[in-house]
């Protein structure tokens, strides 16, 4: 069920997140249309999704998509920032995600319901992924895949390997145009689909497997 809500993000996300504490087993996501949208809810970020578990040990599972990135808009519709939400991320009390490709969008909402426990979900969702002709996933990637924290290059020679480029995000697919430009076999691009939490022990198996890596540079 798809709701066009009314332009007061405090009270439609402070709905949305009662809504979810009393339907648990509905997948329930507000989006921000735009980044800005998610400015005037901040205070229910804050005090509510951010720590209702540890104030009051209420869980939920609402999802909030919000489009991220200067996409020509103008400043004003580049200001669902990540930062923000990492500063409000502490103790496994939310998932941030960044995700690349569709399939690993899907698995993550299906995994979130799947979960006996539930934890709020953020998802930056660049407009112009949408419409990316590199941004896409095969049937079989949605029937038999699974969540991707990180996802490690494939296209590479891994004893040529000399730089490791971590990133998260749409910048995937400007590194990835310059890379296959310029036919780089010595680089490997490395993404985070999932922020937080950090997916530390995937990275380090990835940075292990190139061991002749003299730089490693986030982007």
């Amino acid at each position: 069920e798809i709701i066009d809500s009314l332009l007061s993000e405090l009270a439609v996300l402070g709905f949305e997140f009662g809504y979810s504490i009393s339907e648990p087993e509905t997948l329930v996501l507000w989006e921000a249309q735009f980044g800005d949208f998610v400015n005037v809810a901040q205070v229910i970020l804050d005090q509510y999704i951010s720590s209702a578990e540890e104030k009051w040990g209420v869980m939920n599972g609402l999802v909030l998509y919000l489009p991220h990135g200067f996409e020509g808009q103008g400043p004003e519709h580049s200001s669902a920032r990540i930062e923000r939400f990492l500063s409000l991320a502490a103790g496994n009390n939310m998932h941030i995600i960044n995700p690349t490709t569709p399939a690993n969008l899907f698995h993550a909402l299906r995994n979130h319901m799947k979960k006996k426990s539930r934890v709020p979900l953020v998802v930056f969702t660049p407009k112009s992924l949408l419409r990316h002709p590199l941004c896409v996933s095969s049937l079989d990637d949605l029937e038999n895949g699974k969540f991707m924290p990180v996802y490690d290059d494939g296209d590479n020679d891994v004893d040529e390997v000399r730089r490791v480029v971590l990133c998260s995000g749409k910048i995937y697919y400007d590194l990835l145009a310059r890379k296959t430009k310029l036919g780089a076999k010595d680089i490997a691009l490395i993404r985070l689909d999932q922020i937080f939490p950090f997916p530390e022990k995937e990275i380090s198996r990835i940075l292990e497997k190139y061991r002749n890596n003299m730089l490693t540079l986030w982007v």
